[in-house]
């Protein structure tokens, strides 16, 4: 499967303990494909400024996002979408474009010809991962793993049989998982399943 899709991580993801609080950045990706700007979990970061520090970098405006994607609503992976005040946000059963709800049934949706979004409860039962097409990779945004070691169980999964079903589908077509709290990684056969 090969596409037009770019794929750029801006914010590699983290969990860690600390004194005062535990500390949590999620992994948030930036996708370009077909005039579309997309935003992938646009989360818990240690500043705006990081975030759109990365968006300059990469020269994107926030108001020039057209689209935001939430792997699921957990606040770590949601709380900044209000930096991209014209995106259209995309979870796994609806698009929400200002006072719109459009409705769908829960699973694939496609964005672009390059990027869709599939159904993949695990970590959730609401989990979408953002599949990317670029000419050379398969890019899967999603938190399925929480990093490259996984963990092998999902701490907050309720259905570890359906997180192992999500984690096969997620393999059988991504050269690169983007996990929720971690750097990008190529799968392997060390990789939780």
């Amino acid at each position: 499967m090969t596409g037009t899709a770019r794929v750029s991580v801006l914010h590699e993801g983290y969990v860690r303990e600390e004194d005062d609080a535990d500390r949590v950045g999620s992994t948030v990706t930036l996708i370009t494909d077909g005039g579309r700007v997309i935003v992938v979990d646009p989360g818990m970061v240690s500043g705006r400024d990081v975030l759109l520090g990365a968006l300059a970098a990469r020269e994107v405006d926030p108001a020039g996002v057209t689209d935001v994607v939430f792997s699921h609503h957990h606040p770590d992976h949601t709380v900044n979408a209000a930096l991209f005040p014209a995106a259209v946000i995309h979870d796994h059963w609806a698009s929400y474009d200002g006072d719109r709800w459009i409705s769908r049934e829960p699973g694939d949706f496609a964005l672009t010809a390059s990027v869709r979004l599939i159904a993949t409860p695990g970590h959730s039962a609401e989990d979408v991962t953002t599949l990317a097409a670029t000419p050379d990779d398969v890019y899967a945004c999603t938190h399925a793993w929480w990093g490259p070691d996984g963990p092998a169980d999902d701490p907050l999964s309720t259905d570890q049989a359906e997180l192992r079903r999500s984690r096969a589908r997620i393999l059988e077509v991504a050269t690169v998982i983007v996990p929720g709290h971690g750097p990008a990684f190529r799968p392997g056969p060390h990789t939780p399943q």
